[in-house]
């Protein structure tokens, strides 16, 4: 009887077609991550096209425009710009002056020991008549003083201190004993009185309301001149003007051995505050 032999049956394992390659069932996964790449790279390269093309168009309008401005004047703005002007006139109601004392000795420590004396002195009874400190404002120096000769050249002569006190006064009819304190006690040097207005700002607001107030009349008064209406303000500035001080001036015969003596009284006088505008206003119609 005769003898077959089978031959084992190799079994063959199932392909797919995957974009466009042969692939083994076991490789989907590899296949799917490939689909989405490409996509994913095509919408990017879609979104970069759409951009170039709305930047060309946006550069290709912006240029002509610029094409078709060239040699056209700008449209004017229909405004109306006037100048206001404002004065208010207050009473100084403070004085300024300055009481110093100066000296020299070739012992800079002796020199201001004699000087701290009559400076001391003078301040102690500015208490008294009511200065506080807040008005008191010192300037004090020490400086090598020097002669000059044809004969010996430079030489020094000692150290020179100089002590300046400057005082606000706000109690004016103190002003003639405040004075005298310079003669009393031997001051080298006073200056003269300067009369101003202590607080200021409220009579520049009275005088910035004038400005505006002159400023809009001017405004009214041109515009039905000219036919046309006012609209809302456009801008504003301002800046103040000179005002006037009328100081007196203390000579100084209130020094040590010239035998002058305080005024009996003084005159404050007057101080113009002054404020200026200048308001542009749009034209409605």
């Amino acid at each position: 009887m005769p003898i077959v032999t089978k031959t084992p049956t190799i079994p063959v394992t199932a392909k797919k077609e995957c974009c466009g390659s042969s692939w083994e069932t076991g490789g989907h996964m590899g296949c799917g991550h490939s689909h989405f790449a490409k996509k994913l790279i095509k919408t990017l390269i879609g979104i970069l096209l759409v951009y170039l093309i709305v930047f060309t168009g946006t550069l290709i309008r912006n240029n002509g425009k610029k094409y078709f401005t060239i040699g056209k004047a700008d449209t004017m703005e229909r405004t109306i710009m006037v100048a206001g002007y404002g004065k208010v006139s207050g009473n100084n109601d403070i004085a300024v002056t300055t009481i110093g004392y100066s000296n020299t000795d070739k012992d800079v420590a002796k020199a201001q020991l004699d000087n701290k004396k009559v400076m001391d002195q003078i301040t102690s009874e500015l208490k008294t008549f009511g200065i506080a400190d807040k008005d008191l404002q010192s300037s004090y120096t020490i400086y090598p003083d020097y002669n000059y000769t044809q004969d010996k050249g430079q030489q020094l002569i000692g150290y020179r201190v100089s002590n300046q006190l400057t005082i606000k006064i706000r109690d004016l009819s103190k002003i003639p004993q405040i004075l005298g304190l310079a003669g009393k006690y031997g001051a080298t040097e006073v200056s003269g009185l300067n009369f101003t207005i202590d607080d200021p700002e409220n009579l520049k607001m009275d005088a910035r309301a004038k400005a505006l107030t002159d400023a809009k009349t001017k405004a009214q008064y041109l515009s039905e001149k000219l036919g046309v209406q006012l609209g809302s303000v456009v801008s504003f500035n301002e800046y103040e003007g000179s005002s006037d001080v009328y100081p007196m001036k203390v000579m100084s015969s209130y020094s040590t051995g010239m035998g002058g003596g305080a005024p009996e009284s003084v005159s404050s006088g007057s101080k113009d505050v002054v404020m200026n505008v200048n308001v542009t206003f749009e034209i409605s119609q």
